[in-house]
Formats: C-alpha cells, structure tokens, sequence
C-alpha cells in the first residue's frame, strides 16, 4: 500500500527549501545528463569507424613487395623484385592456415586521368585486377549481374564488374549495363555485374569508382607479365592471421633470396592485430566515460547526502518525538532514505530522458550525412537501465549516512533540540 501521508511529507519536506533542493537536484541530473551524452558520442565514433570498415574481414593480412635493406646471396641491398604466378601457387599449397588467398593487380588510378570510355562519356577511374576470394575478403554489394569468377580467371575473360559511381557516369538513368561494353585503355571490356559500397563515407564514394577484371585478364592485356602486385589473406576462423603472415613472409624470403633478418624487404599490415587495437581503444574511451560519468554522478550523489543531513539536522526535534511516540528506527531510516531516493530518481530521470532526447536529436539531424568521424550516436536500453540502477544505488547511499545519524539521536536529546 502507498503511504500517502508519508510522500505528502517528504514533498513538504523538499518544498520548503527549494532552492536548495534545485541546486542539489541539478548535481545529479547533470551527472546522469552528461553520462548519457558522453556514451552516446563513444558508439557515434566506433559506429563511424566500423561503418568504414563495410563488411571487411578482421582475420585478414595485406603483403607488398619493398626494397631490400641487407645484402643475401651475391644480391646488394636496395633491390626491387616483385611477387609472381608462382609465389602464388606455392602459397596456396604451403600454408594449412590460409582460408583465402587473393592476389591483386593495379592497373591505372583516377589520378591519371581519363581512362575509360563509353559513345561519348568517358572518366577517370581506378582499374582493378582480382580473384574471385577478393569479395570475401572486402565483401561489395552486387546490384546487378556477378562478381568474377574461377571461369573468367581460368579463361582470361575480358569482362568487368563496374561500381555505382561508374554507372551513373557512362549510362543512362534507366539504361541496363550488363552486356554492354566499355572502352578500358584502349581495349574493350563487357559489363557483366554492378556494384555499391558496403562502407559508409569518402571509404564508399572512392570504392564505387572502381572496375574489377579477372587479375589474369589484366596481367595479359596490358602486359604485366606474371607480376603480382600484391597479396591479401584471411585465416581460417579461430586462428590468428599473424601464424599465416609469418608463414607467408618465409616462404617469400626463400623464393626471392632475401635476407631472414630482412624484416623490411615485405611490407604488410595486420587487419586483425588492428583491429584489435582499435576494440581495446574503444574500451578504454567507454571506461574513461564511465569513470567521468560515474564521478560527476557521486558528486551529485554526495550533494544529496548533504542536503539530507541538513533536512535531519532542521528535524532533529521532529524526529526525536517520532521516536519517542514509539515509532521504530527501520522507519525513520525508511524515511529519510526515500527521501533521498525519491529526490535523486526524479533529477536522474529528467537528466537521463534529456540526455537520451539531445542523442537522438543529434541522431536524426545527421541522418544521411557523409560525417566519416561520427555516426549514429546511439544509447541503447541495457545504458539506460545501468544509469537508472546506478541512480537508484547512489539514492540510497547518499540517504544512509544522514538515516544513521537520525537513529543514533537519542529521543529525549532531540526533544531538547533547540
């Protein structure tokens, strides 16, 4: 049953001084308030970060060739060399752990100027050559036709797989690309799929200026010979990709008579060992969150506990006859403690829904941006239940200190209270 004469007290109570209520008050809805804002921006950087990043594999490795730093075998330092055909084949039989494998050519940027043609539209765009694996690695969106496959690999196949960007430039709105053929360096090439973007951004817009051809395709008709310009690699699941980087580089230092020591001759980056970096960054921004979040709300609960051992102190007299009429110490301490609670839940809960109500206004009012450092900030439900819980905790420890020092007065001292 409610108690309606008891919360007709303690709104008496709380009213009869309110300007200090309001300012005590103010110290937790500020500190719930900022909580929620503070974790909000948190998820809207990791969601902008994981947006760039699509759909692409963590368990992954990228390979180049660089210059040689330590003479071996009758070579000097400073040499060039490149991956070929056969490093590729020997990889793929030699490394247990290698789930995927897909060699990659460049072929032109969109810094060179035009390069592709079509009747009488023509543009700049980077020309790609790849395996079929490249789409589980860096997985695109197909909104027509297909990705590559072993067939175009095998046959030399002179087709490609043109991004969004490049549609929109060489075609008509309602104009079906796929059978049609485009000018590529001279050569001419059938459109067989289209494809958008999985990653959010500038990430998206460069990526959807990109024609994909089968990597043999390109080696042959533009004279690249065996050279492969470089490797990326996934590792199956469960198992590091720093086993199969490790792996790859020594087979690699013993195919082109480099140096063991040499750790500069192959250049590589670790997807995973980054993106791990990067969780353990986020970690850190959400506990310095909680920790300046959590602080600002202890001081706002420490506010309270003072206003309440001033309100016990105004009421000693009052309390004292309570005790003496007989009634227990559980309800003097239930008393004050409600107090404090009721006080801190209503400035907790305005705080909380005004954090909540500037995140989601911040939200909708970046909607369909192209902000590459922050997207959707977001404050889920299980926050949102861990902040009322943690108001509810900090409610009741700021009114037990001034609830025990009610108790402890005996009746016929606080009586003479003046």
């Amino acid at each position: 049953m409610i108690d309606i004469d008891k919360w007709n007290e303690i709104l008496s109570t709380l009213k009869k001084n309110k300007l200090r209520t309001f300012l005590t008050s103010f110290g937790v809805f500020w500190g719930i308030f900022m909580l929620v804002i503070m974790l909000g921006s948190g998820n809207g950087l990791r969601n902008a970060i994981y947006d760039n990043m699509g759909d692409f594999s963590t368990n992954s490795c990228f390979m180049w060739t660089q210059t040689t730093t330590v003479p071996y075998k009758g070579f000097p330092r400073g040499r060039r060399y490149n991956f070929n055909n056969g490093d590729t084949k020997i990889l793929s039989e030699n490394i247990a752990e290698l789930k995927s494998l897909s060699p990659r050519l460049n072929g032109w940027s969109s810094n060179e100027g035009n390069n592709t043609i079509r009747g009488d539209k023509a543009g700049a765009f980077s020309i790609l050559g790849d395996y079929p694996a490249w789409n589980k690695i860096d997985p695109l969106e197909i909104t027509s036709g297909r990705w590559i496959n072993d067939i175009d690999i095998i046959e030399q196949r002179k087709i490609v797989v043109i991004g969004s960007q490049i549609l929109n430039a060489l075609f008509q709105k309602d104009e079906i690309p796929l059978g049609e053929y485009i000018e590529v360096n001279g050569v001419f090439f059938k459109v067989v799929g289209t494809f958008k973007s999985k990653k959010g951004g500038a990430q998206a817009a460069k990526e959807e200026q990109n024609i994909h051809m089968p990597f043999t395709t390109l080696q042959r008709t533009y004279n690249f010979g065996d050279v492969v310009g470089w490797y990326a690699m996934v590792a199956y699941d469960n198992i590091p990709v720093g086993i199969v980087e490790e792996k790859a580089k020594q087979i690699l230092r013993q195919r082109h008579k480099i140096h063991p020591d040499d750790q500069r001759a192959i250049g590589s980056f670790n997807v995973e060992k980054e993106f791990k970096k990067m969780k353990g960054l986020f970690l850190g921004i959400n506990t310095l969150i909680w920790i300046v979040g959590l602080g600002t709300l202890i001081a706002g609960a420490i506010g309270v506990s003072n206003i309440m051992l001033v309100i016990v102190k105004e009421r000693t007299k009052e309390i004292g006859i309570m005790r003496a009429l007989g009634a227990k110490p559980l309800s003097v301490i239930s008393q004050i403690i409600s107090e404090s609670v009721f006080l801190t839940s209503i400035a907790g809960f305005v705080g909380l829904s005004a954090g909540v109500w500037l995140v989601e206004l911040i939200n909708k009012a970046m909607q369909g941006s192209e902000g590459e450092m922050f997207k959707n900030p977001e404050v889920d439900i299980h926050i949102a239940t861990t902040a009322l819980i943690v108001l509810i905790v900090s409610g009741t420890i700021a009114g037990l200190l001034p609830a025990n020092r009610a108790v402890r007065v005996k009746p016929i001292d606080a009586i003479r209270e003046e």
